[in-house]
């Protein structure tokens, strides 16, 4: 049996295995789900790792109050350190009624694989555990390797960015393998050569003491929610592309490109409904900024009544472009949110979650081994180099501690998993091609740096 097969024979399992990892409802957050949800998916990931016989598995707790699952798996004499990154927790199921089958049971539907974290990023951790059973069914893993599976990426609170500053040592390898992000679209085999970074603040407007009846008041008093619009507003253009103050917008992207008949298919915008900003659809989503009020606290229409309000707040999301220091947008953003509000609301601004941006060495041996392992599993197709508009803020972080070290993203979030939305859903095919793709590359890798010693 060869390593493919070896990896295909592995995938039934995976499939029982993510079935149980998936039906933790670990959202870190300890207002929607129990934390006991996030320590059970922990001691779960724990648990798997000690028995493919890594050693020092550990849960780390980390200063935000998640833990965080480190593993040691030694290699050969001399061989390089390959560190493979996951995170157990996930997005919140949002609107369960949405979805076709329960959000943590793991269902399969038309060649799929539905629940929440099947792809982002439970299934991440899967992969790597198929790629490390296929090698040692060939021989054996030929490097050592370091897992790190994060309890709070999906929060953007930075738990393991700061744990990783305080123990420098634990996380210091050679090559580090993200298994957080995805192909450019099902069998194209791609990596993810930069990242956006993100801010995110929550911003809360409040102009009367109290709320007031609307047919007394309203005309005169100064409407909280009213302002709070007006305001949320002042962050696009008219023609929909995010304008804050001072910070720069009209970046491009070189390489590969987003077709907006593709985009707009694997968005599913409703047809008739035009794409905002401007630019190609690569400069968009992956070169430039791009703000988003992702909630608003304000009365729902069924609890509505004829008011004049006196307070309201939202959450906004801005995603940071490489070449933008994240730090820097969010004081740009925070200046617009005051600056823009009108009749002299008072207005307050807290940050909740950081991250910078993330651009790889695509020059690097990694990237050459790593490109020789997806032509092999995906029957002789290139690899893809793409960017990516969600943040990972963990990789710039690893960059800064380890800057001899190369860094690769790949993962299976590609757009057919609709990650962060209902039916969150995997391939199980690009499970079985991605796996044999890291498998293989952990091999040439090892091959690769044993010839550069021999060279030296």
């Amino acid at each position: 049996m060869d390593l493919a097969a070896s990896v295909a024979a592995l995938i039934p399992r995976a499939k029982s295995e993510l079935t149980e990892f998936v039906a933790f409802r670990s959202v870190a957050d300890p207002a929607r789900f129990p934390v006991s949800e996030c320590e059970g998916a922990a001691r779960w990931a724990a648990d798997a790792l000690r028995a493919e016989g890594f050693q020092d598995v550990e849960l780390l707790d980390t200063p935000d109050g998640t833990q965080s699952v480190y593993g040691f798996l030694p290699g050969p004499a001399g061989a390089p350190t390959v560190l493979l990154y996951a995170h157990y927790d996930v997005q919140p199921p949002l609107d369960e009624d949405a979805w076709l089958s329960p959000p943590f049971e793991l269902t399969e539907r038309d060649g799929r694989w539905y629940g929440r974290g099947t792809a982002d990023c439970k299934g991440g951790l899967i992969m790597h555990l198929i790629a490390l059973r296929a090698l040692k069914e060939h021989g054996g893993v030929p490097v050592a390797v370091k897992v790190i599976v994060e309890g709070s990426e999906e929060q953007g609170t930075g738990g393991l960015e700061r744990y990783a500053e305080a123990h420098p040592e634990l996380l210091t390898s050679d090559a580090i393998v993200i298994g957080d992000s995805g192909n450019f679209r099902v069998g194209l085999p791609t990596v993810t050569a930069t990242l956006r970074g993100m801010t995110m603040l929550r911003i809360q407007v409040d102009t009367l003491e109290g709320n007031l009846h609307s047919g007394q008041f309203g005309g005169a008093a100064p409407d909280a929610l009213a302002a709070l619009i007006r305001i949320l507003d002042s962050l696009r253009a008219e023609d929909g592309s995010t304008t804050v103050d001072g910070l720069v917008s009209a970046t491009s992207w070189e390489g590969l490109q987003y077709g907006e008949d593709d985009f707009r298919g694997d968005a599913k915008v409703l047809d008739g409904v035009e794409l905002i900003g401007s630019g190609t659809v690569a400069d968009r989503i992956w070169a430039r900024p791009a703000v988003t009020v992702i909630g608003i606290d304000c009365p729902t229409v069924a609890d509505a009544t004829p008011s004049v309000q006196a307070s309201a707040r939202a959450l906004v999301s801005l995603r940071v472009p490489p070449g933008t220091d994240a730090a820097e947008a969010t004081k740009l953003l925070t200046a617009h949110l005051h600056n823009a509000a009108p009749w002299g609301a008072r207005v307050a601004v807290e940050q909740v979650g950081q991250g910078q941006p993330f651009r790889a060495d695509t020059g690097s041996p990694a990237y050459t081994a790593m490109g020789e392992a997806m032509r092999e599993a995906y029957d002789g197709q290139e690899m893809a180099i793409a960017g990516q508009g969600g943040s990972i803020p963990l990789c710039n972080t690893l960059g800064a501690l380890y800057p001899e070290a190369e860094i690769l993203l790949i993962g299976l979030s590609e757009p057919e998993a609709q990650i962060h939305a209902p039916n969150e859903s995997v391939s199980p095919r690009e499970l079985e091609r991605l796996s044999l793709t890291e498998a293989l590359f952990l091999r040439k890798y090892a091959m690769a740096q044993a010839a550069r010693k021999h060279q030296g």
